[in-house]
């Protein structure tokens, strides 16, 4: 990485966390990426380009390619805390392509990710980060049905509806990851402007095939993930019975204090995900799909015939069952509807089914829930599986 280039832009000034970017104009950003232009030559690397501020505060400029002759110019400028604040795309000689800026508390928390028009002034959308819980009907306290993800955005309506709430309209449930009471959907260990929304999508699938249960949701607790052994008995002290977890690692230490909670909690049945990185679990396994717990499904996808996906996983001795879902009706974190697949999407279908007969059958152990998972099994060619291939779980036959 090139050393840092002190640029004298006097009145590029952070105000604090809630205004750190607010002074940035399109000229600044403009010289700025000039400068790193012509850094670049001298950087021999691809890494971003450090440039410093009068003030303190600092930009770091990617090109892409990285040569004197870039066609993409990725500016992020962080506040004086060293907090990221603005993410800029340019094309040359100096055309803002996309921009989006960051809103934080007095606590330094981002509050809302904001997208700019081409002025860096006016803010065309606002994407809530961590927004209160809308009161929800009130309801029993009580849950058997439990989502672990992202989060979900529970501003939609249709998300809303579904949700498990106490007598008081409290949503049930937990946000792990920053430790409060708003699992509002949002993976920004990527990047903090483009944060993936994943769990809401797989909510629209739990939500259609588990009948009108209530879900109680929550967030995984990624920052520290041994958390997962107070996730698990916040779920239990509820009564939850049936989990999805549509979610995966390559590392087993990520799961070893959720393997010992859930091994202690036999009554609740973890539905999972085998994982999209086409490869045999038994040889070279992604966890917690292949960790071998009694009370835990991994399932996996084909499509509509029973063909194993292109990207699948599968496993003789560590993926359970087979279902369609390499094309599933879902909703995103904005409520768009669209298709998609993989395994994500196969493990609320079973965890759904398993719900809808244990609905019928309150009294069902796990081991009855599973049993009758496997009795509407058959045969998969063509795939490595413990038990078999469902051909469609949203159907009510067999209870």
């Amino acid at each position: 990485m090139g050393g840092r280039l002190f640029l004298f832009l006097a009145c590029l000034v952070f105000a604090g966390p809630a205004s750190a970017s607010a002074s940035v104009t399109v000229e600044m950003l403009c010289e700025i990426v000039e400068t790193a232009a012509k850094q670049q030559p001298t950087a021999q690397s691809a890494a971003p380009i450090e440039l410093a501020t009068t003030d303190g505060s600092v930009a770091r400029v990617t090109l892409r390619p990285p040569t004197a002759d870039w066609r993409i110019a990725v500016a992020q400028v962080e506040d004086r805390q060293g907090s990221p604040a603005l993410l800029a795309r340019i094309m040359p000689p100096c055309r803002l392509i996309e921009a989006r800026r960051l809103q934080r508390d007095t606590t330094g928390a981002v509050t809302a990710v904001e997208i700019l028009e081409s002025d860096l002034a006016t803010v065309r959308n606002r994407e809530p980060a961590n927004p209160p819980v809308p009161e929800l009907a009130a309801g029993n306290g009580r849950v058997r049905l439990a989502h672990v993800d992202t989060g979900v955005n529970y501003l939609l309506p249709e998300v809303r509806e579904r949700l498990a709430s106490d007598a008081a309209g409290r949503l049930l449930g937990y946000d792990f990851w920053d430790d409060d009471n708003r699992p509002f959907d949002s993976d920004p260990r990527r990047n903090i402007f483009l944060p993936l929304h994943h769990g809401t999508t797989v909510f629209s699938v739990l939500a259609r095939e588990s009948g009108d249960e209530p879900i109680a949701v929550y967030r995984f607790p990624a920052p520290d993930m041994c958390r997962f052994s107070d996730l698990v008995l916040h779920m239990a002290a509820l009564g939850v019975r049936v989990v999805n977890m549509s979610m995966g690692s390559f590392d087993p230490a990520d799961w070893d204090c959720f393997a010992g909670a859930a091994a202690k909690h036999p009554d609740i049945l973890f539905v999972v995900s085998a994982g999209n990185d086409g490869r045999n679990l038994d040889d070279a396994p992604v966890y917690p799909a292949a960790l071998p717990l009694e009370n835990m499904i991994t399932v996996t996808s084909s499509d509509d015939f029973g063909r194993i996906g292109r990207g699948p996983n599968v496993g003789a001795s560590t993926v359970d069952i087979m279902v369609p879902a390499e094309r599933v009706a879902v909703f995103d974190h904005r409520g768009v509807r669209d298709e998609t697949g993989g395994t994500s999407y196969a493990a609320p279908r079973v965890a759904g089914l398993a719900m809808r007969f244990l609905a019928a059958n309150p009294e069902a152990s796990t081991a009855d829930i599973i049993a009758f998972l496997v009795s509407r099994t058959r045969p998969a060619s063509g795939a490595a599986l413990v038990h078999g291939w469902i051909p469609d779980p949203s159907d009510d036959f067999g209870f």
